[in-house]
């Protein structure tokens, strides 16, 4: 996600996120990490989470009812997500929100724990096996099921919403296999031989130009889902689409706050994925100081610090009372925190450049910006632990192992600067706000070996766009990022992050930060995912040695996979956590 912002940073992030991702994805950049804190504090919090091994919970999963229906759920964020635009925004900040608002075909389970990777039916009535080789998808509709603005929605809806990833663009990578696809640009996109509809039967069928073993988990992110034909086929801003979920966006300001209220059309059609929101309303505002949220949540005038939000360090030890004990989660996030080395540019467009900065990297100090040990775990490629596809390596470190950091290595790293030719260079190092301790650790990192670094700092929702459109590319050298996962597949790291069809020159939506196009390596890739569809295992054998030759070519500087932590207010029960979509805001209630 995000990609955090967010993913979504998520995802976000986050995406960020995360996310959206953000992540956003937020990236998906949607879980910024804790500043600076003790690592005995951080220990204690996990400890009080369930050790950050699974997710945590106040009261266990809501019960059905109405009982606990009503009120209104207040996030405090630092800084929105960017554009709203369901087709663009790649945060999992907005996305933990467009999932209580939107529907796709599919969803995955809207519970907390290892579930919530499973996909589920949402607008289909069924997940349908694949015909014709893996290469068409035929989806049964759900019927009576209406917009939030009361237009019943229909199949022939979801042309107009995969025309708009092209028209828009969105991130387009995910759906380009797509019969049609390939001939949509901004100017305008014909999808009717690849998307099907027919509104008489309520089916709908996808046709792709090759099997994509990955095209179901596709379908369950927020770019995939609906909105009405109607709907403009250029960027929408910050007036989101109507959607079929239980809430409806009432307004969204990024200067102020966002504002989710009930869908009065909206009913229940399969709880698992799409069950009924508990809050009356969920505000998220922005622009008050971290400390200030934290403040906030604390008095109760507040329901959750925005976990992306980066709680000082000084507020972490107060957090660690035990007043707050049971308002305090941590948990383990399949993510890559990371600074891209643009591969266009000198001095990174030399591979010998690329790999010195990567030994002279000070992950332990990375570290302890993340939040110390407890929340935090160096790397030195591209697939995070505990994922498919993942086999240790860490091939830029002091010492003699290959598959753990033990710290950095100056001597290799000055003596590559020296073989590179690219002694003396300037190095501009680009970071947002939140993120400034990250950027100036690594222009002292750069300075440490033969380079003249210089920190650029930009505001968080500005920094992610920046620094995907290349049209910048020739203003910044190295820039963080972070990623969160936006589905449980290697793909998503790699292919998304740093394949061949994932630069978008000119674009806002261009994941590959780095450029980086290796066609060796995205053959490699291909292959593994063709071979996903039948053997599993073997094409994760593929996607490690993809990881382990892609952290050879170092397009970025791998950090750390982070943790997270959630501070919500007394008066929140039902907390779950979802792998996928981490809080479950809606399923949330508030006492």
């Amino acid at each position: 996600m995000i990609p955090i912002p967010v993913k979504s940073d998520s995802p976000e992030l986050n995406r960020s996120r995360s996310a959206i991702g953000s992540p956003a994805l937020r990236t998906r950049r949607v879980c910024r990490r804790t500043g600076f804190a003790a690592v005995t504090v951080l220990a204690l919090a996990v400890a009080g989470c369930g050790g950050g091994s699974a997710p945590s919970s106040n009261s266990g999963s809501p019960s059905p009812g109405a009982a606990h229906a009503g009120g209104t759920y207040t996030i405090l964020a630092n800084s929105a997500f960017g554009v709203a635009d369901p087709a663009q925004n790649y945060t999992l900040q907005e996305w933990q929100l467009l999932i209580d608002t939107h529907d796709g075909l599919v969803q995955f389970e809207r519970v907390g724990g290892t579930a919530g990777t499973k996909i589920v039916p949402d607008l289909a009535t069924a997940i349908p096996t694949p015909t014709d080789g893996g290469k068409t998808y035929l989806f049964h509709v759900r019927t009576g099921i209406k917009f939030s603005n009361g237009q019943v929605m229909k199949p022939s809806d979801f042309v107009k919403t995969f025309e708009r990833q092209f028209t828009v663009p969105g991130p387009t990578s995910f759906y380009t296999g797509i019969v049609g696809a390939s001939a949509c640009n901004t100017k305008g996109c014909d999808l009717s031989k690849g998307v099907v509809a027919d509104d008489k039967s309520y089916t709908l069928t996808f046709h792709l130009t090759a099997p994509d073993p990955e095209f179901v988990d596709k379908l369950a992110l927020p770019f995939a889902y609906v909105v009405p034909a109607g709907t403009s086929s250029k960027l929408t801003g910050n007036n989101v689409p109507p959607g079929t979920g239980p809430y409806m966006w009432q307004s969204y300001n990024p200067n102020s706050e966002a504002v989710l209220v009930r869908n009065k059309y909206f009913h229940v059609w399969n709880a698992q994925a799409q069950p009924a929101g508990y809050p009356d309303k969920i505000v998220e505002k922005y622009g008050q100081t971290v400390s200030d949220e934290v403040t906030a949540v604390q008095n109760g005038q507040a329901d959750e610090v925005y976990d992306g939000d980066v709680i000082p360090a000084d507020r972490l030890n107060e957090l660690n009372s035990p007043q707050y004990a049971s308002q305090v989660h941590v948990n383990p996030l399949t993510a890559d925190w990371y600074f891209a080395l643009n591969t266009k540019q000198p001095p990174f467009n030399n591979l010998k450049a690329r790999q010195a900065v990567n030994f002279a990297a000070d992950r332990s100090a990375y570290v302890k910006i993340g939040g110390g040990p407890s929340l935090a775990v160096p790397t030195c490629q591209i697939l995070p632990p505990n994922f498919p596809g993942y086999k240790p390596y860490c091939p830029y470190t002091s010492g003699t192992s290959t598959t753990k950091w033990a710290g950095p290595d100056l001597a290799k790293a000055r003596s590559l600067v020296k073989a590179s030719g690219t002694a003396g260079m300037k190095v501009v190092v680009n970071t947002d706000i939140p993120d400034k301790a990250l950027g100036e650790q690594m222009v002292s990192d750069l300075n440490k070996i033969g380079y003249k670094g210089s920190l650029q700092v930009l505001a968080g929702s500005i920094q992610y766009p920046f620094i995907q459109n290349s049209n910048n590319s020739k203003k910044w050298n190295i820039a963080w990022s972070a990623w969160y996962q936006d589905y449980p597949a290697p793909s998503d790291f790699l292919n998304v992050l740093l394949g061949c069809g994932s630069i978008h020159p000119g674009s806002d939506a261009s994941p590959n930060i780095a450029a980086f196009c290796d066609p060796s390596i995205q053959a490699q890739m291909t292959k593994a995912e063709n071979l996903g569809i039948t053997n599993p295992a073997g094409a994760n054998n593929i996607w490690a040695q993809v990881d382990h030759a892609m952290t050879d070519q170092a397009p970025w500087v791998d950090l750390y996979n982070p943790k997270q932590i959630d501070f919500l207010s007394k008066r929140v029960h039902g907390y779950q956590w979802n792998p996928q979509w981490y809080i479950l805001i809606d399923q949330q209630w508030i006492k």
